[in-house]
């Protein structure tokens, strides 16, 4: 009985010591790409919140849990920004936040793989990625790339733009 609380209590204190971050949207960003008309339209989103528990040397016990603000979506046309976030796309008056957490983070030397959860307008989807990591003065920067198909997550409905879109992401992360 010694020996598992002995080993609970390392556990614990393994987990208090674990580097704590905070993304901030200072450095970050969140980039998205689809085809429409054969023609690809770039948009950004912000409003970056959450925590990122990560320590390089011990993946196994990094979790993230981050959100962004739906409403922030832009692609540089606000005629087409306005619609996005109607019901019919993002549905922000029901759904203002899309959410990222993680299930396992493997890797090591600065590239690593993300496991989790990605929900968006309430529908929640299994995502994994690559993602690099780099040291800043105030803490870190991940950096990870990833496909999605929008309708796996009812937005938007029978459109001419693609179902698969890509998704960058830029994370400025700092310690807390």
């Amino acid at each position: 009985m010694k020996k598992i609380i002995w080993l609970a209590l390392i556990l614990l204190s393994a987990k208090v010591t674990h580097a704590q971050y905070k993304p901030v949207n200072e450095g970050s960003s969140v980039n998205f790409t689809i085809s429409n008309f054969g023609f690809d339209v770039t948009g950004t989103f912000s409003g970056l919140t959450g925590k990122i528990n990560f320590d390089p040397q011990q993946p196994a016990i990094d979790d993230f849990d981050v959100t962004i603000d739906a409403a922030t979506v832009n692609t540089g046309n606000s005629l087409r920004d306005k619609h996005l976030i109607e019901d019919s796309y993002f549905d922000v008056a029901n759904y203002q936040r899309i959410h990222l957490v993680s299930l396992g983070i493997s890797g090591k030397n600065g590239a690593y793989r993300f496991t989790g959860k990605l929900t968006i307008k309430g529908k929640t989807k299994d995502i994994a990625f690559p993602f690099t990591v780099t040291s800043t003065a105030d803490g870190l920067i991940f950096h990870g790339a990833f496909k999605i198909n929008r309708k796996d997550f009812d937005v938007g409905g029978t459109s001419t733009i693609s179902n698969e879109l890509q998704v960058d992401l830029t994370v400025h992360a700092i310690k807390v």
